[in-house]
């Protein structure tokens, strides 16, 4: 169950984040992270669908992870993603290629996120082999600036249950169980772990 609409926050984007600025930063190990443009959609619906499958494949049927990538990955749902005004998508990139991705927005949460200003890490992908090289922790930093650049007050993500490296990495960075949600793969209805930060 979702709480209800969002209240626009009366605040400005911190100019970094803000659509009218290209934002280029440097991370550990020489990558780079920027925010995407709507001529990323491709890219990132392919790193968000290829990664999806990687790590969860093993756990869910072929045909659940199709419907999953058809209803959330596909060019047009990343295109609308990385324009809404109400939401941010940072690229990780090795050379030119991408290799890891977060998608943050403002809105709606479930009712055990108990603030007026939720934002959501809605997608938090990093490609299997660069694993274990610092990626994670700095794109988290990232997003963390990024959702006090919309405002928020509290951030929030949903974890599946059955992966407990991600909910360490989670805890790691600050974030804390506050309860469970459905979370829809396909079919397969699974439950998700609800952890919870205040910035």
């Amino acid at each position: 169950m979702l709480r209800g609409s969002y209240k626009r926050p009366a605040t400005h984007f911190i100019t970094m984040f803000s659509s009218r600025h290209h934002f280029v930063d440097t991370l550990p190990g020489g990558f780079t992270i920027r925010r995407a443009v709507s001529a990323d959609a491709a890219t990132v619906a392919e790193l968000a669908e290829r990664t999806f499958a990687e790590w969860f494949g093993a756990q869910n049927s072929p045909d659940d992870i199709a419907a999953h990538a058809a209803r959330s990955y596909s060019e047009a749902i990343q295109r609308r993603e990385i324009e809404d005004p109400d939401g941010v998508t940072l690229l990780v990139e090795s050379d030119n290629t991408p290799i890891a991705f977060v998608q943050i927005r403002r809105g709606p949460a479930p009712a055990c996120v108990d603030s007026e200003l939720p934002v959501e890490i809605a997608r938090f992908y990093v490609d299997r082999p660069y694993h274990g090289r610092g990626i994670a922790q700095a794109l988290m930093s990232e997003a963390i600036d990024a959702a006090r650049a919309l405002g928020g007050a509290t951030l929030w993500l949903g974890v599946w249950e059955r992966n407990p490296r991600a909910i360490a990495f989670y805890t790691k960075c600050g974030f804390v169980d506050r309860g469970s949600h459905p979370y829809v793969v396909g079919s397969d209805v699974q439950n998700d772990r609800v952890m919870v930060m205040t910035l």
